[in-house]
């Protein structure tokens, strides 16, 4: 869950690779370091953030360079166990995103050998295996080494006198960025997009070696041609556009991504596959998750076909039994367990479906089909307008399984995103500021909304929070009700509004404080809470909408006045790559 990138060209590759560093942040922020190939490598590497960090790179000189930012895994975070790793001499520097699984056995033997060490990372035996490889020949002793580790990576490489960059990849986004007379690899194509849109993405087993002029890929030792793709999002899509936070600008973007994923979809490209599904299994982790949670509500209510939603990470070590279509749901369309658990089920005889934002990720080369959420880069860890584009991405499959039940709703449901987006939310922010603990409930289909508004409220503003279906909130969490633990409730109108009100009720008895979300205008709602929150939108689709944006918006207030670090949330990296 790190972010690495390269660059070689003719420009000062230090600054280059700084820059495009702080694009990646997203993906890991304790600590970071660029390498040059000099006589010997030059490396500076630090703990802390890039953005924090000035121009450090002023004492690196060179036309090619490689560099990472980390979320520590093995080791914690300090200048030492930062990236990149050098061998023994220094001729050899690594950057790595992924996990060497057996490091701690290829770390014996190297010790055995003479080898020393001065980090606890996992990424450091690969440089002092190359070192007993390289013989002159990088991208030989690359290729030489791989078959040794076992795990996932993706790899950038360079060695003293020598202008290439050596890129390898399993199991870990890799992309290469083609310039003019520049070649860029890196985690992702946010820091490339600041210099071409032309984009190779690498296929497990891949080993490519990069020059200004040329890009070689080989495969098992044999030459490969990857296709080229032209990215369609612009460098201002990675930009804040002056918003004080990313998170508040993905936000505001919401009314747009979910037309946007509506209107790319084509219910004549569906699989039949989909449309005729007997039973359906969802694989997923964290807020994508809570949208397949939505989508389970929505399609056994309107299609009367079961599914099941599963928990990615727990599907490839307990598979349930399977049959029929499985449907993987990744932002990223890179996070380990989700193509895991797409994997497992393929195993099984199962036809699969990803549900993506990115183009050309792993999940889309593991599914029998992709379908792209259109949300257009999200550069905050916490996920807003993906959650949001996932929900585009149901209510459409939904609408298309009922052959145009609810198009004329889904037209306009965009509408209510933009009326709550226009919400004072001053007053609940005021509730939530001084609590501990925060408690979200809801009912059918807003009961996932409650646990992604609880997630939201957790992982940026750092309240414990904690999501639950209204019903079982006497069956145990009751005994935490006081008056210092808001409940946040989600009431709107339908067939279980009364014994919400109920709850809600039992809830107002125990002292606790009430932010209630319904449809404006209802007296017996505003009379029961500390801070009623009108909702926009009657249906059920414009509600869930609305409910999301709102829950959103308490939670990047709440942090905001509390001066929390909103796009970069302590502990947590945006594409979980690692299990």
């Amino acid at each position: 869950m790190c972010g690495i990138f390269g660059y070689t060209g003719t420009g000062r590759a230090p600054e280059i690779v700084l820059e495009g560093l702080k694009r990646l942040e997203y993906r890991g922020y304790d600590s970071f370091g660029i390498a040059v190939p000099g006589t010997p490598v030059q490396v500076i590497k630090k703990q802390g953030r890039i953005s924090d960090a000035g121009q450090c790179t002023y004492s690196l000189h060179g036309t090619v360079a490689i560099g990472h930012t980390r979320w520590a895994t093995h080791g914690v975070p300090s200048d030492v166990n930062a990236h990149p790793h050098q061998d023994c001499t220094g001729k050899i520097a690594v950057v790595h995103n992924g996990i060497i699984e057996n490091y701690a056995v290829l770390k014996r033997e190297l010790m055995g050998r003479g080898h020393v060490f001065t980090s606890e990372t996992d990424t450091e035996v690969i440089a002092h295996l190359l070192e007993e490889s390289y013989n002159g020949d990088l991208l030989g002793a690359v290729e030489t080494i791989l078959p040794r580790l076992e795990g996932s990576y993706a790899l950038l490489v360079i060695a003293e006198g020598d202008r290439r960059i050596i890129a390898a990849r399993q199991h870990s986004p890799l992309v290469i960025g083609i310039g003019d007379g520049a070649m860029f690899a890196a985690s992702d194509m946010t820091p490339v997009l600041e210099h071409t849109r032309r984009m190779i993405v690498l296929e497990d087993g891949d080993v490519a070696s990069l020059t200004p002029d040329t890009l070689e890929i080989f495969n098992g030792g044999n030459p490969r041609k990857r296709d080229e793709e032209i990215v369609q999002w612009s460098v201002e899509d990675v930009r804040k556009g002056g918003f004080p936070h990313f998170m508040i600008k993905e936000i505001f973007e919401q009314p747009d991504v979910f037309s946007a994923a509506i209107r790319a979809l084509r219910s004549e490209e569906l699989p039949t596959r989909l449309l005729n599904a007997g039973q359906v299994v969802l694989v997923a982790c964290g807020t994508s998750y809570h949208a397949a949670l939505v989508f389970k509500y929505l399609l056994e209510e309107q299609c009367r076909i079961p599914a099941r939603v599963e928990y990615a990470s727990e599907f490839r070590y307990f598979t349930p039994p399977i049959e029929g279509l499985v449907i993987g749901i990744t932002q990223s369309g890179e996070t380990a367990d989700t193509l895991m658990a797409l994997r497992m089920a393929a195993l099984h005889n199962c036809s699969t479906l990803a549900i993506t934002n990115v183009m050309g990720s792993s999940v889309s080369r593991i599914a029998d089909h992709t379908i792209l959420m259109h949300a257009g880069p999200e550069i905050s860890v916490a996920a807003t307008k993906s959650f949001i584009a996932e929900l585009a991405v149901f209510l459409h499959l939904i609408d298309a399984i009922r052959e145009g039940g609810c198009a004329a709703r889904l037209d306009h449901a965009h509408r209510a995103i933009d009326e709550a987006l226009l919400l004072d939310l001053s007053s609940a922010v005021k509730c939530c500021i001084p609590a501990q603990d925060i408690f979200f409930v809801g009912r059918g289909p807003y009961y996932p909304i409650a646990l992604e508004g609880a997630l939201k409220m957790k992982e940026i503003s750092y309240i414990h929070a904690e999501g639950y279906a209204a019903g079982e909130i006497k069956h145990g969490p009751f005994a935490l009700l006081s008056e210092a633990t808001p409940v946040v409730a989600l009431c709107p109108p339908g067939d279980t509004y009364g014994v919400m009100v109920s709850n809600i009720r039992e809830m107002k008895a125990r002292g606790t404080p009430l932010i209630i979300l319904g449809e404006g205008g209802d007296r017996d709602l505003e009379e029961i809470a500390d801070v009623f929150i009108p909702l926009p939108g009657a249906d059920s689709v414009a509600g869930l909408l609305s409910a999301t944006v709102i829950l959103q918006l308490l939670a990047y207030h709440t942090a905001d006045a509390l001066g929390r670090d909103i796009d970069k949330p302590r502990n947590l990296a945006k594409s979980v790559t690692v299990e």
